[in-house]
């Protein structure tokens, strides 16, 4: 893939220019919009801290610096991040910090919750202080941003790396900060899952909705129904099913693995079986399982869907397919689900689903009693019920403090937001996913407004797309009337999977939207929206070379201002004072090369305009990370000082400078 490709080459400049003599680099410098940045301190951390103190001068991180944690996991985990890109050894202890050291400390920061942290900066050391590992993680990934971007390149990159001197002290809105994943429309491997986990661990993003199942596919393996997954787990949406897309499961070996790897970075897994409808993939796995002896002999009884005998669909059709509540067999596979699903995930949540199950299907009371059946299944294996918002329906029951999840358009007192008003008046708490501001599935760009990115994404929700700024503009507490903060446990964004075929697709579409969600879920709540959204636009820039590196693809919407973010290489000098290849490289979020000018001041009175090569943007990937090259020959020994300037319209210019000794 592109992106693949992209990273290779950057390996593999750093390897030539690793076996070659290197010239001494000075500092670099970073672009910035031309709009004029907040505070240093906090202009470039996504979510928003709840409070900032600048200090006066750097902490610089050198190759001596340590990692003292009283936490090894948290510890190993900060020298895990630092140490590709510094090539610095960071060793991890215990005990007293020295001057040059990073410290993560366990202790009271006098921050509400588990979550918070308190992190101070002085030239001398980085502390963290929190009262749990996850607070302390969450502050390394406040220091993470705080140093320069490319702190997040995956090879060797020049210095120096350095925090300004700051106080913060920083803790979560609310407690639950989510995305969904669906897997079951278009199955993605557990890798890529892993990969995600990564991504949005930097945001403090801290929970995983896994959508599992779905009327295409089935996607864990489930003790005692083998069909399942080797017949439920072989299609995906829009593809020619089967025919086209062979589809995928996991075992349960990789569920378990995926759920450690999100525990290992502060993410709970919400595993989610929707039911009573969209459970297609379940019917046609069972209708035929008359040899099973979990099942009594007529599976066929589970089947409460339009279609009888049923039939696959592979588009994305929905409101089709039914469990039917009045028989064993739906019991035994449901509860058969649930107890190995919960078993495998420590969480305290478990989502049932409950959507978009029309009455032409189930009546209201055939709905209510599933509901309150399957909540009671839930509850007994010591798990609290969460549910899409229709569980809170006419005649449904929820066990005290079972969430639901509204996603409805509507806002205020539409009709539409009976869902949310149900839920509060049964003592649910809610999580908040308006589907006009936080699905991640809708196009950025649609109808009349253009078609961004062409081939991925729906717009049934945002009719002229959804950008950055929806997601951002807007307020859970009172966004339906009533529901309020009493009533909001947190936000989440679902990234639904019809569309989307791999990660890299995936990936366009959340970021950078993502970040919205996960700032509204974890910063204070915001005054003005025009002022907030400005400051959020700045730093979301900043964002630009942080995402790029990693190689996450993104959308680089023109709604922010991206930066030119330029970093110098380590340049070779080659006999008789010839300097070629790379010497720098260039983060230019949305910007084609040919739009981009670089000048190479040589230090000798001469200047010529550099080459820039890299990965070429597609209508549903990002460009890549730029090399920027050139050639030249002194004519007499001597140190000079190498002048690289990029610039681009709308954006301010940007320069490094290396030494180069002849």
């Amino acid at each position: 893939m592109a992106l693949v490709a992209r990273k290779r080459s950057l390996v593999g400049i750093a390897v030539l220019a690793a076996a070659l003599a290197v010239a001494t680099i000075s500092a670099p410098a970073t672009g910035a919009p031309l709009a004029a940045p907040a505070k240093a301190t906090v202009a470039q951390v996504v979510p928003k801290p709840v409070s900032v103190t600048a200090g006066n001068g750097m902490f610089t991180l050198t190759r001596p610096a340590r990692i003292v944690s009283d936490d090894a996991a948290v510890g190993n985990a900060l020298a895990g991040y630092l140490r590709p890109a510094t090539g610095y050894p960071l060793d991890v202890v215990t005990g007293a910090a020295q001057q040059g050291d990073i410290a993560l400390r366990i202790g009271d920061p006098g921050t509400p919750g588990d979550e918070g942290y308190q992190l101070d900066v002085t030239t001398a050391n980085a502390i963290v202080t929190a009262k749990t590992a996850h607070g302390l993680y969450n502050g390394v990934q406040t220091i993470r941003q705080l140093l320069p971007g490319w702190i997040d390149s995956p090879t060797g990159q020049v210095g120096p790396w350095q925090i300004p001197a700051v106080h913060i002290v920083d803790y979560p809105r609310y407690g639950y900060r989510g995305v969904m994943l669906d897997i079951a429309r278009h199955f993605q491997p557990a890798s890529a899952v892993k990969k995600l986990i990564d991504q949005v661990a930097a945001y403090k993003v801290n929970v995983l909705h896994l959508h599992v199942s779905d009327d295409q596919g089935f996607r864990i393996v489930i003790d005692g129904f083998p069909n399942l997954t080797e017949i439920g787990g072989q299609g995906s949406v829009g593809t020619g099913g089967r025919t086209m897309d062979p589809g995928g499961f996991w075992t349960q070996a990789e569920y378990r693995d995926v759920v450690a790897y999100a525990a290992a970075h502060f993410i709970t897994v919400v595993p989610e079986v929707d039911s009573p409808g969209h459970n297609n993939a379940i019917i046609m796995s069972e209708y035929n399982d008359t040899a099973n002896p979990l099942l009594d002999g007529n599976p066929q009884d589970i089947n409460c869907s339009r279609n009888d005998p049923p039939v696959w669909n592979y588009t994305g059709a929905v409101g089709y397919s039914a469990m039917c509540p009045d028989s064993d067999n739906t019991w035994t596979i449901l509860g058969t689900i649930i107890d190995q699903l919960t078993a495998m995930s420590p969480g305290p949540w478990y989502h049932l689903g409950g959507d978009e199950v029309p009455s032409t299907l189930l009546s209201h009371e055939q709905y209510a009693a599933l509901v309150n059946r399957e909540s009671g299944i839930v509850t007994d294996h010591g798990k609290t019920v969460m549910g899409w918002a229709e569980i809170a329906g006419e005649g449904t029951t929820p066990p005290a403090g079972s969430v639901a999840q509204y996603w409805s358009t509507s806002s205020g007192s539409g009709s539409g937001t009976v869902t949310a008003r149900n839920a509060v008046a049964k003592g649910m708490k809610i999580v908040m996913s308006p589907a006009n501001r936080t699905y991640l599935d809708m196009k950025y760009l649609a109808g009349s407004a253009g078609n961004v990115p062409p081939t991925l994404g729906l717009n049934w929700a945002c009719s002229r797309g959804c950008d950055i700024d929806q997601f951002y503009n807007w307020e859970p507490e009172g966004h339906v009337t009533g529901v309020t903060d009493a009533n909001i446990i947190g936000v989440e964004a679902p990234m639904w999977g019809e569309t989307v075929v791999n990660l890299d697709n995936v990936d366009y579409m959340v970021f950078p939207r993502l970040l919205a969600i996960a700032e509204i879920g974890w910063s204070p709540k915001r005054g003005a929206l025009p002022p907030a959204y400005a400051d959020f636009q700045n730093r979301v820039a900043a964002q630009g070379v942080r995402l790029t590196l990693p190689d996450t693809n993104f959308y680089p919407t023109p709604k922010v201002p991206w930066h030119l973010d330029l970093r110098a290489a380590r340049t070779a000098v080659g006999p008789g004072g010839q300097v070629s290849g790379a010497l720098a490289y260039l983060s230019a979020p949305g910007r084609a090369a040919s739009a981009i000018t670089t000048t190479i001041n040589w230090g000798d009175g001469t200047t010529s305009a550099g080459t820039l090569t890299g990965e070429a943007a597609t209508p549903i990937s990002v460009n890549g990370l730029y090399t920027i090259g050139g050639d030249h020959t002194y004519g007499a020994p001597g140190t000079y000082t190498v002048a690289l300037t990029v610039s681009a319209d709308n954006t301010a210019p940007v320069t490094t400078t290396l030494t180069v000794e002849v």
